[in-house]
């Protein structure tokens, strides 16, 4: 190894003693804030140890599936109701059934997936190795598109879960609590970024749990329905109850009926697809599971396949046997009503539905969990390939991605308070993202097989992935028809833009590189005879004494301290302050700018003074750093301005040299009240 670019051996060998080496240095407030929030900072070699087991990560990266089954049929119900009114609840069965079929089509898709391509990714990965980075953007920002929706729809169905507990329980006096839907939502997504940055394996302790309590809740509501049938003594539901959708009338004659059936079951399918939007979470975190990651990936997908097929036709079973009626309102929800029905009234069964409640409601909250850990995964990816920005990469204070948080963060908020947390309103930007991205990834794997005539089963892998990425592309365009108006015409325009922005950044990424690499600098022969220091000085203060010893400490051939004068009377003050200043023998020279563009004045000065190229300017401008906030307000900050200025000239480097003047405060308020109890010692 070259030893100029070597690690020395104690340096590579314990990093935690590093950061314990540094303990007495002071640190930021922002940072001792942090740190109280998220906890001690993780150090790199500790990664390896965040790493999800199998039972953590299929509470984890499950959720958003499993969760989905709370709404699914009710999204369903909720577009034949109104149109074939108790025809629906025989029709629900079906169009369940063909959901299922594709759930399983899909799960055989994505267990090849996650076996061939370990590495995290899902889809991106899978059409960025067989077509190209370019090409694999349309799946990047399907999935980005995706992972942000599912966050709102997620937290706006575990607040209807609950509000829903609370219609059930109080009855119409307590409708007032529908008004709190966005903010509760709102504080659970902040509650959720709060836990994903204090890192992976705090994450994943704290969200497992849910799953399996829900998973719980919905194996007794089963159980319990099903002895209840055989005894024959389930009870119905009201139909006509007060708020709820009032029924359709093309279901009581057959011809009506036959008329609107190709329409209604397509609207009905695009709402129960929503059903299978987090499938692709575990594939985009396989890097996430212990090893062997495939086959602990592909065991933790097929286990959650399974559960979600189980829970969307058991609850579309309850339904069409109790025709439990979605409400205009959305509260309460399909779900609650089966479970209430079920569970009957008495305390126990009221304490049962208490339970399947919360569990649904914290399901639904950690479901949205998933896309905390899928989406900042996927953006380090894409900002790896430059078509998203290189900040994404960077893991923060606890290992977590912590730039792709708070931008999940950020985006899934301003869409919650759009819509207002309606549920209804969100399911219309739902599934396109995530059938893009079931398509990009079927037809990936359809062209690795191909190409390699060697595979094992090639041709049933082959049949299979080429049906399921044709039946994706089926359903992103039945959703696109039949949801158009009902706000899919958002993800529509989105898409193309939000593709052609990510080329865009990769162009400029490319761009930038080309002209960085392209006329490298000679750094063994130096260019220029003479090294001549221009210091830029507006007041006499600490900060201008300090750019003048650093100058000084590098023994340039000259130094000039130069002030360029836009009022008199304060250039007469600035001279006399410095004649008064130690600073030896060198002169302030003062330059005359009438029309005050310095930057201007400062560039022309330069110019002349190089125009012999024979000297190497070095610029230096002191740089007075206040407080993050106030100081932002009461100073301008025109170093970077300047510097970026002066960078344009061939001979020039332009150094900001710091002051912090802030600790400087706190060294004089320090000083001074050590000096005072001195004084009052001595007295």
């Amino acid at each position: 190894m070259d030893s100029r670019a070597s690690v020395s051996p104690q340096a590579a060998a314990a990093p935690a003693a590093a950061v314990e080496a540094t303990a007495d240095l002071p640190e930021s407030l922002g940072y001792r804030v942090k740190k109280r929030l998220l906890g001690k900072p993780l150090v790199t070699e500790e990664l390896a140890h965040e790493k999800l087991s199998n039972p953590v990560a299929l509470g984890v990266l499950a959720s958003d599936c499993i969760s989905s089954s709370a709404y699914g049929s009710e999204a369903m119900l909720v577009q034949m109701v109104p149109v074939i009114g108790l025809a629906a609840f025989a029709m629900l069965m079906p169009v369940t059934a063909v959901v299922l079929c594709v759930l399983t089509l899909l799960t055989l898709s994505y267990r090849e997936v996650v076996m061939v391509y370990t590495r995290a990714g899902g889809s991106y990965v899978v059409a960025r190795e067989n077509f190209g980075p370019r090409v694999a953007q349309i799946a990047a920002v399907a999935l980005l598109i995706d992972y942000i929706v599912t966050v709102a729809v997620q937290t706006a169905a575990g607040t209807v879960a609950l509000l829903s507990l609370v219609h059930l329980l109080g009855g119409n006096h307590y409708n007032w609590v529908d008004n709190y839907q966005l903010p509760i939502s709102v504080f659970i997504v902040l509650l959720l970024c709060w836990g994903n940055l204090r890192g992976i394996r705090e994450a994943g302790r704290a969200f497992a749990a849910p799953a399996y309590l829900f998973m719980a809740a919905m194996g007794l509501l089963l159980g319990v329905a099903a002895l209840r049938l055989i005894f024959g003594d389930l009870p119905k539901a009201n139909v006509h109850a007060n708020g709820a959708f009032a029924l359709g009338t093309h279901g009581n004659n057959s011809a009506l009926l036959m008329g609107a059936t190709i329409g209604l079951l397509l609207k009905a399918f695009a709402n129960g697809g929503t059903s299978l939007t987090g499938l692709e979470a575990i594939s985009n975190g396989v890097s996430a599971f212990r090893n062997p990651q495939g086959p602990n990936a592909r065991k933790t997908l097929v286990t959650m396949s399974v559960t979600l097929g189980t829970l969307v036709l058991g609850v579309s079973t309850l339904a069409y046997l109790t025709h439990a009626i979605p409400f205009t309102s959305g509260s309460p929800s399909v779900l609650s009503q089966e479970a209430n029905l079920v569970f009957g009234s008495n305390w126990y069964g009221q304490a049962a539905l208490v339970f399947l409640q919360l569990a649904t409601a914290l399901i639904l909250y950690t479901g949205a969990n998933t896309s905390f850990n899928g989406f900042p995964f996927l953006a380090s990816f894409v900002a790896e390939d430059s078509f998203l920005p290189r900040q994404l990469t960077r893991r923060g204070h606890r290992l977590a991605f912590s730039s792709g948080i708070l931008t999940l963060t950020g985006v899934s908020l301003v869409l919650l308070i759009v819509t207002n947390a309606q549920l209804d309103h969100l399911l219309g930007l739902y599934a396109i993202g995530v059938f893009t991205g079931f398509f990009m990834a079927g037809i990936g794997l359809v062209k690795h097989f191909w190409d390699r005539p060697e595979e094992p089963r090639r041709a049933m892998k082959i049949a299979i992935n080429g049906a399921a990425a044709a039946l994706s592309a089926v359903v992103v365009g039945i959703f696109a028809v039949t949801k158009f108006s009902e706000g899919a015409w958002v993800v529509v325009v989105v898409f193309p833009i939000g593709v052609w922005a990510l080329i865009r950044v990769n162009r400029r990424y490319r761009e930038e590189a080309e002209a960085l690499a392209t006329a490298p600098a000679d750094t063994t022969n130096p260019k220029y005879r003479r090294q001549v220091m221009y210091i830029l000085v507006d007041r006499v203060d600490l900060a201008a004494l300090k750019a003048i010893r650093y100058a000084r400490s590098l023994r340039p051939a000259e130094i000039r301290a130069v002030h360029f004068m836009i009022d008199n009377l304060e250039a007469e003050k600035l001279a006399a302050q410095w004649s008064n200043a130690e600073v030896g023998d060198l002169p302030l020279e003062i330059v005359q700018c009438p029309d005050r563009r310095i930057t201007r004045a400062l560039l022309e000065l330069i110019t002349r003074n190089t125009a012999d190229q024979k000297s190497q300017i070095t610029l230096l401008i002191p740089e007075r750093n206040y407080s993050p906030i106030l100081g932002r307000l009461l100073h301008r900050r025109t170093a970077d301005h300047i510097a970026r200025a002066v960078g344009k000239l061939p001979n020039v480097v332009a150094t900001i040299v710091p002051f912090d003047v802030v600790e400087a405060h706190e060294e004089l308020e320090e000083a001074t009240s050590s000096g005072a109890k001195l004084s009052k010692l001595d007295g």
